[in-house]
């Protein structure tokens, strides 16, 4: 469900997984993607992700800018920035280059802020240093979420 121009650079297209929508697979597009429903699958946008406060993914989210309002569950590798707001859920590693926390935020799992090694993100998901993913157990999704220890 993208408007569509046929004159339009595809990174310029936002598609639009609408509330009420749930889709079962890996989610790949040049421009940007809007999760308003639910997501059981990886996520790669070559522009933009964002997650509405009503929208659900479980799978990892490759992109350069990503605004989660939502739940995630599973890792995030953002090129640029990621902005996690206040009514967002964030089980999994994340990977920014820059990022905002808003007050009220959960999240479960490691941060890694700046450089990734002077890596580029690919469409399988990765950035090239990274081949490691973790295990995202969908079971835990309806338990209660509550920010990691400090190390």
């Amino acid at each position: 469900m993208a408007r569509h121009n046929p004159s339009a650079p595809p990174e310029s297209v936002i598609s639009i997984i609408a509330p009420g929508m749930q889709i079962v697979g890996d989610c790949q597009t040049e421009g940007t993607l809007r999760v308003e429903g639910s997501v059981e699958g990886s996520i790669f946008a070559g522009k933009a992700v964002v997650v509405g406060e009503a929208g659900r993914v479980i799978g990892d989210i490759t992109t350069q800018d990503a605004v989660i309002s939502g739940r995630v569950a599973g890792n995030l590798v953002i090129g640029s920035r990621l902005e996690l707001q206040s009514t967002s859920v964030v089980e999994g590693e994340v990977h920014a280059r820059r990022i905002q926390v808003e007050e009220g935020t959960l999240l479960n799992g490691s941060v890694h802020i700046g450089e990734t090694d002077g890596s580029t993100l690919t469409h399988e998901g990765q950035s090239d240093s990274e081949e490691q993913q973790l295990p995202i157990d969908a079971g835990s999704w309806h338990r209660p979420v509550v920010a990691a220890p400090k190390r």
